[in-house]
């Protein structure tokens, strides 16, 4: 069962590993197996949202998801993604991004590194606002929640994820401008390049959160729709028109799995460049974490026993928000490769113990039939 969920993504991650080391040694290998960690890390949650929806569909649309939208997802956002954040911050062309990336990596690379303040900005701003989002909304099941409980009462402030992400904007900027001014002003527009990235960033994640929620509510939509013609069917005698219904939904459940799943590969690919600038490696690396997803997402459809793990979500929000501050402080401050990626794969694996240990302290309570205890233990630390 392993072996034939988990197939395809063993050959690409050999392929992948061969591949860094012949084109950037062994510190490449390194780069590669970081990232790889990295993207199933941040779309682990991913896999069990979709699994959850993909599971209440038809074995049709589940194949042309897990096909054409797992091709969507890596060679779309994976792989041609990064090119084109690179054309635009570098304001060249997606070709000679390319070529330059191949043949003239200095080059390149000064590229980047000119970039990297607007590519920080923006991608900081999105991660952290995904961030917000979910540690500022209350939930019946915490992981610290000694952190969590006073944050969702906060949450209950109309737009204080947006006015927050802003307010760290501007001190960022600021940083960058009085950094600019101590040294001259050699760096005076700097801080103006930061402020409209971040913006930008930020008109992004409202952007891709608005298409998904209104996905989410055509689907919800439709379902009751369905609900109301088979109750409408049984009343009269007649057959449900099922196949059109199941249809409808299934089709805009599918939309709607597409805008999540280009939300999380957008998190994976901005995260990426606060580990590495070589376009070849991320695209190596993202490549590999994508094909994990693509068979986590078949595995939980199938098996449904992962779902158990149930801070493995907060584990994946709790790195995104800390790939978001890396990004934000590398705007004006080097931080090593080796902490940005570590950060994730301790943030997962700690919340993934704590899951384990969960489920452990329940089942002794449901042994011991204390309703009390069951009580205190699902709701977190």
């Amino acid at each position: 069962m392993i072996l034939k969920t988990f197939g395809w993504s063993f050959a690409v991650t050999a392929l992948g590993l061969v591949a860094a080391v012949f084109y950037g040694g062994w510190a490449g290998f390194g780069v590669v197996a970081i990232l790889s960690v990295l993207e199933i890390s941040l779309s682990f949650d991913n896999a069990v949202v979709n699994a959850g929806i993909l599971k209440k569909m038809s074995a049709f649309w589940q194949k042309i998801f897990l096909t054409i939208g797992v091709l969507i997802a890596v060679f779309g956002m994976r792989l041609v993604f990064p090119v084109v954040i690179v054309a635009i911050s570098a304001k060249t062309g997606p070709i000679e991004a390319v070529r330059l990336a191949l043949n003239d990596k200095d080059r390149y690379q000064q590229l980047v590194t000119d970039a990297h303040p607007s590519i920080a900005a923006f991608g900081g701003m999105f991660l952290l606002m995904i961030f917000l989002d979910f540690i500022f909304e209350d939930r019946d099941i915490k992981w610290l929640g000694w952190i969590e409980r006073p944050l969702a009462k906060l949450g209950k402030v109309d737009m204080l994820s947006v006015c927050i992400a802003l307010v760290v904007l501007l001190i960022a900027a600021m940083t960058v401008a009085t950094q600019a001014h101590q040294h001259g002003g050699v760096h005076v527009d700097k801080a103006q390049t930061v402020l409209i990235s971040g913006v930008a960033g930020l008109i992004t994640y409202l952007v891709v959160g608005g298409l998904s929620g209104y996905f989410e509510n055509k689907l919800e939509e439709e379902e009751e729709r369905e609900h109301e013609a088979e109750q409408e069917a049984r009343k009269s005698g007649k057959k449900a028109p099922a196949v059109l219904m199941a249809g409808k939904a299934a089709f805009f459940m599918f939309l709607y799995l597409e805008v999540l799943d280009a939300s999380f590969s957008f998190d994976g690919v901005i995260g990426a460049f606060a580990v590495t600038n070589d376009i070849v490696l991320m695209a190596l690396g993202l490549g590999i974490g994508a094909m994990y997803v693509r068979s986590l997402t078949v595995y939980l459809v199938r098996q449904g026993t992962l779902d158990d793990y149930v801070y493995l979500e907060h584990g994946a929000h709790y790195a995104i928000g800390a790939l978001a501050v890396i990004l934000l402080v590398t705007i004006q401050y080097e931080i090593h490769e080796l902490i940005t990626g570590s950060v994730g794969v301790i943030l997962i694996a700690w919340s993934f113990v704590s899951s384990v240990l969960r489920n452990k302290r329940l089942a002794a309570a449901e042994g011991q039939g204390s309703p009390g205890e069951k009580t205190e233990v699902s709701s977190g630390i």
